[in-house]
């Protein structure tokens, strides 16, 4: 790994975990829920399929009802915790043909320039996120037109945790959150604050992702954003297999 890869502090080692976990778990478990879901809809559907019931002498589902929208779910997440990797890892396009033809020093402050707008835009998106998210989770939303300055003082008509999902059914593990979110009534699907949750949390991740960027142009160990040159790759690899490098 090198010296502008690595982690920058131990929170940053803790984030790249966080993100690099929850990709590879939200990978597996979108391909397992969909794996399972072609089995069973095309396998009982299937001469086999009948047969086996008849065997085993049950009705076996023919499909879950709940994997649609649980991959959809996976899929938004996978999504978000992959926006703000993608700042990490570098793995942005952007076009700098015209950036290149300045001296150092103007391209340095035109990349701290773009960093300080990425910054304010992923702190807008933050707000948003957080705001649109509080509705469903019985906490208040930010005041401030564009950028936070405090909270709206909440009442009690404006508490939204008893919205749930469509078809993902409430697991029994998770029932400890119905004194807390719902006033102690019986959840038939997972609410919605559940799932929504990564749009704070993910918007927050892209928000340190850019701070970070920021802070590598600021003391010197990046020169922009854009690292990725694929244009300029691809035809590099050309020229090397022309001259049979």
């Amino acid at each position: 790994m090198s010296g502008h890869d690595a982690p920058d502090s131990i929170i940053g080692r803790a984030v790249n975990e966080i993100e690099e976990t929850a990709i590879a778990i939200l990978l597996g478990a979108m391909t397992i829920v969909t794996f399972v879901n072609v089995v069973l809809r095309y396998g009982v559907n299937s001469r086999f399929g009948r047969w086996f019931e008849g065997v085993l002498g049950v009705d076996l589902p023919t499909g879950l009802i709940w994997g649609l929208e649980a991959t959809t779910f996976l899929f938004a997440w996978l999504v978000l915790f992959g926006v703000s990797y993608a700042v990490k890892v570098t793995a942005n396009l952007g076009v700098d043909a015209l950036i290149t033809v300045f001296p150092p020093q103007v391209r340095r402050a035109l990349a701290l320039i773009a960093a300080a707008i990425c910054v304010a835009y992923a702190a807008l998106l933050m707000k948003g996120a957080w705001d649109y998210w509080a509705n469903f989770a019985n906490l208040p939303k930010t005041t401030g037109r564009w950028f936070p300055t405090g909270f709206e003082e909440m009442r009690g008509t404006s508490y939204r945790g008893w919205y749930e999902v469509v078809d993902i059914p409430m697991p029994e593990m998770l029932r400890w959150i119905e004194p807390i979110m719902n006033e102690g009534e019986h959840y038939e699907k997972i609410p919605r604050f559940i799932p929504y949750f990564i749009l704070p949390f993910g918007m927050a991740l892209l928000l340190f992702r850019f701070l970070q960027a920021a802070w590598r142009i600021w003391t010197g160990r990046a020169e922009s954003l854009i690292v990725s040159h694929e244009a300029e790759d691809a035809v590099e690899d050309v020229a090397h297999m022309n001259r049979g490098d």
